[in-house]
Parts: C-alpha cells; structure tokens; sequence
C-alpha cells in the first residue's frame, strides 16, 4: 500500500517514520523545505521536495497513492483535503482546517473515498472517545474535553512552546469558541471561562474556552459539550493582553509605508520564543470526560492521557499523540476494520467499540496510553 505524507514538520515526520517500520507501506515524504527532507533519506522513506501549495504538483505527487496523509498547515489544510478527494484518493487529515468540512461530503461520496479529518490529539482522539462514551450510556448529559501541549520545562515570559505553527496557535486565541450549554449553541471568546485544575503528573493547570469541539456540535446528543485548552497558569493574562493590543490582527497597517498584518508581525515573533528545540521536552494532557444514565443511575466515564517527549526516539509527545492517532487510523483502513465510503469526522469511529479497542491497543503499542475510569455519580 502506497502513503503519500504531505508535510515533513515535527508531527509529519514522525508519522512517516511510523507508517516507515510497518512493511506493508511504501512511504512517501513531501515537503517544500529540503533541509526538513534530509532527516528521513535513510529511513526507508522516499523524499522529495514539493510545494504543494500548487495543486497540479499536488496532483501528480498523490496519482500513485493509496492513501495520503495530509499534515499541511491550516490554512493550506481545506484545499488540499479537496484536492485529494477530487483525485479520488483515500485521506487522513490532521491539518485543522477551519473551513465546514460538510460542505464536501457529497464530493467525497461521489468519488467513492474515505475522508477522515481532524484525525490528531484533540480533535482526533478526543472526538473518538467522546462519542465512544456516549455509546456506553442510554443518554448522555455532559462531554468535557480538557487538552494543553506543554513544554516540560517553563521558561518565562509564556511558559509555553508548541509543535505546531505560531499562526495556528494563535488561531486558538482568537477564533471565538463554540459550545453545547442546555441543548444550545453558545459562542464565547477564546480564552473565556478561565478555571484552575490540578494535575497529579504536573500540578495546577488553568482551562479556557477554545474553539475545539468543531464537528461534535453537529454529531453528537448531549445536553453539555465543551472543550478547554490547558494552560501553565498566568498565560491566559498575556495572550489576551497582545490579543486586545491588536498583535493577532489580519488588517494591514502601515509602518514606515510598508504594509504589514500585525499577525504576521507577532507570529515572526514568536516563533522564537515557541519553537521546540532538538532536544527540548514537552509533555501532552488530556482528560476527556462523558457523563449520563445508564440503567438508571448516573455515570461517569473518565479517559486520562499523560504522555512526554520520547527520549529514545527524540520524538515530541504532541508528534506521537497526534501523529499516532493519524498512522493508527490508516492501518484500521489497511486492516479492512473501518471501510465505510464518504466523509467522516474521528468520531464516527468512535461510534465502533472495534475500531476504538484497535486504536487503543495500537497507541498503548507505542506508549500513548490512555487510562479509563468508570464511576457512579
């Protein structure tokens, strides 16, 4: 089976790297940047440089592909995801986009596809328990999903660092965040609703408002849903400070005649205040939880994660949890366990304990492992 791997950054990479070992996969690695390229030409994997920003390169990169993994940044994530689908070609998508991916459902029933996105962490893992959960329950009352990437170690001003680009962080600040309350959609700004949390692994945590349930407004029947980013605390304080100051603005301003996007501006940045180094650690926190009846009394299913930075391997823990939710997803339609033509977000596959237990047993395989915890109310 042939993988086409778009994007050779801190999770694309891995990803290669895992898909690489199983030798039912022929692995291909495309990247604009050459330099990334160079870590992987002795791993069993074919690199070429590319940029798939265009879309008759992208094309004619993904002809021979059975299926492709897309870990592109967001903002090239919905074109590519279409492109793809248009190609009729099977894809696994962890690139966040924020576009409606429904608004191409029937592009991919018509090219008789699987299309999964969202496919990470948080979304990805997050979606799949939670729906998980809802199964195991006659009715479902609240589903919270708490979830921070954090580096190990805290380094003032932002005690913060992320695998991900600055522009995509940023997106989590700034977009408003939707949530289930009573039935209803409600909007808030991000980083609304702070609140204090203790970690047994790392201690207090503070939680806000993140634009992170995405599909599961629309899929899943709860009275409650809501999503929370984890946070060392204070750095709620600072982001909303260069937040209101106008630092995340997309409307160009003009300094010394030069148009510049105060985004562009922040994100240049801090890009040096947030990029991982080789050798730096990080650690990755989730707790989803899923309440409701069943048989009549009150429920409480807990899935807790608490993974770190892979020192034998020098992979990032967000790499492994969002990569390996991805890597794990394209072996369960190897396998032939999920089959089903069409566009579908993680928790679809939340939806069949097979799917699930296979997910678990494959990331507990590779020392990502969740812990669940079942309790009356």
């Amino acid at each position: 089976m042939k993988i086409c791997v778009l994007g050779a950054g801190l999770v694309g990479g891995p990803m290669a790297l895992d898909l690489a070992k199983d030798n039912e996969f022929e692995v291909y690695l495309y990247d604009i940047n050459e330099s990334r390229l160079e870590n992987f030409k002795t791993k069993g994997i074919i690199t070429e440089k590319a940029d798939l920003s265009n879309k008759d390169i992208l094309k004619g990169k993904i002809q021979h592909a059975d299926i492709v993994l897309n870990a592109l940044p967001g903002f090239l994530g919905f074109s590519t995801f279409k492109t793809v689908i248009e190609c009729g070609k099977n894809i696994v998508d962890i690139s966040f986009f924020a576009e409606d991916p429904f608004e191409i459902e029937e592009l991919a029933l018509k090219n008789n596809v699987i299309a999964i996105m969202d496919c990470g962490v948080a979304p990805g893992m997050s979606n799949i328990l939670a729906a998980y959960g809802t199964t195991l329950l006659d009715k479902t009352d609240n589903i919270l999903i708490y979830v921070g990437g954090l580096p190990k170690v805290r380094i003032w001003p932002y005690e913060y660092k992320a695998v991900f680009s600055p522009i995509d962080v940023i997106e989590e600040y700034t977009r408003p965040a939707r949530y289930i309350e009573n039935g209803n959609l409600i909007v808030k700004p991000a980083l609304s609703d702070p609140e204090l949390i203790n970690f047994p692994e790392v201690g207090t945590l503070e939680a806000f408002n993140s634009d992170g349930i995405r599909t599961l407004a629309k899929t899943l029947k709860a009275d409650n849903i809501k999503e929370k980013t984890l946070r060392y605390p204070g750095h709620i304080e600072k982001i909303i400070l260069l937040r209101e100051t106008g630092f995340f603005s997309k409307d160009t301003i003009l300094i010394n005649e030069t148009p510049v996007r105060p985004i562009d501006f922040t994100a240049k940045l801090l890009f040096k205040k947030w990029k991982f180094e080789e050798n730096d650690e990080d650690i990755t926190i989730m707790r989803v939880i899923v309440e409701g009846t069943k048989n009549n009394e009150k429920i409480r299913y807990t899935w807790d994660l608490y993974d770190t930075y892979c020192k034998t391997t020098s992979i990032h823990s967000m790499a492994r949890t969002t990569g390996y939710t991805a890597t794990m997803v394209i072996r369960l339609i190897k396998d032939k366990i999920f089959t089903k033509k069409g566009l579908f977000p993680p928790e679809y596959i939340g939806f069949n304990e097979k799917c699930v237990k296979y997910l678990l047993k494959g990331l507990a395989d590779r020392n990502v492992i969740y812990k669940e915890t079942v309790t009356k109310i």
